[in-house]
């Protein structure tokens, strides 16, 4: 079993942290808040004062915390404190471009630093469920591995580009949030018609947008517009969708009316609506006269 250290103990950090301890790790925690530390002792965690004497004894130190800025004041206050060979793995949410900086000017200075973020829940990091994403030096990987296999029923390396689990965290939050925010849209448009948001969901009985996403996904990423549904006819759909809404607020849909208004005048018009994505997977030739 381990010594180990969490520092941040908000919802996710608490739960991993009494997983942890079902496991039968030694865990110390430290809070900016002392009450949520606090919580965790009835677990069996021990409360620290501070990041530093959190750290002391640990060999391995997990960081979830807010943001960039937090995890850097964070690694200031605890590095002196650090043990020899300990590793941090951090699993904040954090921007590319300055995680990349932090891993190489960590491990340049000596601290071995592991950017690990997750797609995990509360509920499965207690159950050790979810996936844990990692890039940087591979050395520091394979050191914590096994111990990260033993906290996420799946662990993928992306390798020692160390943005790289950064950007895809990144990502795979903006299908969560996007699908959210859909879903908002979508009990909006029900609204409209006097439809509840339970009945509205017996759609994803009819038909499974999981296996649409994927198939079209697969076509834009390809950079292949050929019309299965052409983006004319998309915007025509988007209007009624609004217009069925009435004045209630939606999240995405008006943003997307944007853009396909652009697509159309720019003559894209004729193409299947994933010409959305042509800024970044490649323009077709335009067609004004597809304008509709």
């Amino acid at each position: 079993m381990a010594h180990i250290a969490y520092l941040g103990t908000g919802l996710l950090g608490s739960a991993f942290v009494e997983a942890a301890l079902g496991r039968g790790d030694t865990v110390t925690v430290w809070n900016r808040t002392r009450a949520k530390a606090e919580a965790l002792t009835r677990f069996g965690a021990t409360v620290a004062d501070s990041p530093s004497d959190a750290v002391r004894g640990a060999e391995r130190v997990h960081l979830v915390l807010k943001d960039d800025a937090v995890v850097e004041e964070i690694v200031a206050r605890l590095r002196d404190a650090l043990p020899a060979g300990a590793i941090i793995v951090d699993h904040t949410t954090t921007q590319p471009a300055l995680t990349a900086d932090r891993v190489v000017r960590l491990n340049a200075s000596g601290v071995a630093y592991l950017h690990a973020p997750v797609f995990i829940g509360p509920a499965a990091a207690r159950q050790a469920q979810g996936s844990i994403m990692v890039s940087g030096p591979t050395a520091l990987f394979e050191r914590v591995k096994p111990a990260l296999e033993a906290q996420a029923a799946r662990v993928v390396f992306w390798g020692e580009q160390p943005d790289l689990a950064a950007a895809y965290k990144l990502m795979g939050n903006a299908f969560i949030i996007g699908m959210g925010a859909l879903l908002s849209d979508v009990f909006t448009i029900a609204a409209g018609r006097g439809v509840s948001p339970a009945n509205a969901l017996t759609l994803l009985e009819i038909f499974d947008p999981g296996s649409i996403l994927k198939g079209r996904g697969r076509k834009m990423a390809a950079g292949d517009f050929a019309a299965s549904f052409e983006l004319v006819m998309a915007r025509k759909d988007v209007r009624l969708m609004l217009e069925t809404a009435g004045d209630r607020p939606m999240a995405v849909l008006p943003g997307v009316a944007a853009q396909m208004d652009a697509a159309v005048a720019e003559g894209f018009g004729a193409y299947d609506y994933g010409v959305l994505a042509r800024h970044v997977v490649g323009a077709p030739p335009a067609h004004p006269a597809s304008q509709g």
